[in-house]
């Protein structure tokens, strides 16, 4: 884990660079929403600002919980991964964005590509496949670039279609799609792709599947994540 201080070239408090960067990516808020709440509670900063915080802090801390939680689960067993891509708009141009979640709805990965051919397909399992290792299932639609690729990499035999098999990492697309509203679209693939891989990181940290847990439990949960966020590059 990194053990630079990101926080040494501002005058800012860093509890104040964490609680705007974690409002603007966590919840579907403008970069002004984020200016209007900060100023309600006593502090004045403009949204450019908040714009550069998470431009230049948010993918360090995204970094920083990917790797703990790609520590953690490599200790443990993938059942089941679920893959898909979803049409996104650039300038006017359809652009795909392929995500995978896990069988407890983690997001593993995002990869933006122009197309959605054989190509795209097969790059974005082997990138998977090379940091979280080798899961019993790989649930797709029935789009045919994912089973030349599935054949490409061995795993055929893994690959798993069917009708409603797949609403795990549809259901998953639904916080991004909020806050790709929010954001009023991208206007070029890198700051799209920079997005997703930051907001599925910081959505999996804050993510603690309320339905499945006690109150109790759930609010323990909880006090437990946003403490972990309030340690990331702490002094």
């Amino acid at each position: 884990m990194s053990t630079s201080n990101p926080f040494r070239h501002f005058k800012t408090s860093p509890e104040i660079i964490r609680l705007a960067v974690m409002m603007y990516i966590r919840f579907p808020l403008s970069l002004r929403n984020v200016e209007d709440l900060l100023h309600e509670r006593g502090m004045d900063i403009s949204h450019e600002t908040v714009r550069y915080w998470w431009n230049r802090i948010g993918p360090m801390f995204a970094a920083e919980i990917r790797q703990r939680r790609v520590e953690r689960m490599r200790s443990m067993t993938h059942w089941r991964w679920h893959l898909d891509e979803v049409f996104v708009k650039i300038n006017g141009e359809t652009r795909y964005l392929w995500r995978t979640v896990n069988h407890e709805g983690e997001v593993l990965e995002a990869f933006l590509s122009k197309r959605r051919d054989r190509k795209a397909a097969l790059k974005f399992p082997r990138k998977l496949l090379k940091r979280h290792g080798r899961p019993e299932a790989i649930v797709t639609d029935k789009l045919r670039s994912y089973g030349a690729a599935m054949r490409e990499l061995g795993n055929a035999e893994r690959q798993q279609t069917g009708r409603y098999l797949n609403n795990r990492v549809e259901n998953s697309h639904l916080p991004f799609r909020r806050r790709e509203r929010a954001m009023t679209r991208f206007r070029r693939m890198r700051s799209l792709q920079k997005f997703a891989a930051v907001h599925s990181s910081i959505h999996n940290h804050f993510n603690k599947e309320r339905h499945l847990y006690s109150r109790d439990n759930f609010k323990l949960n909880r006090a437990a994540a946003l403490a972990e966020w309030r340690q990331l590059f702490a002094a």
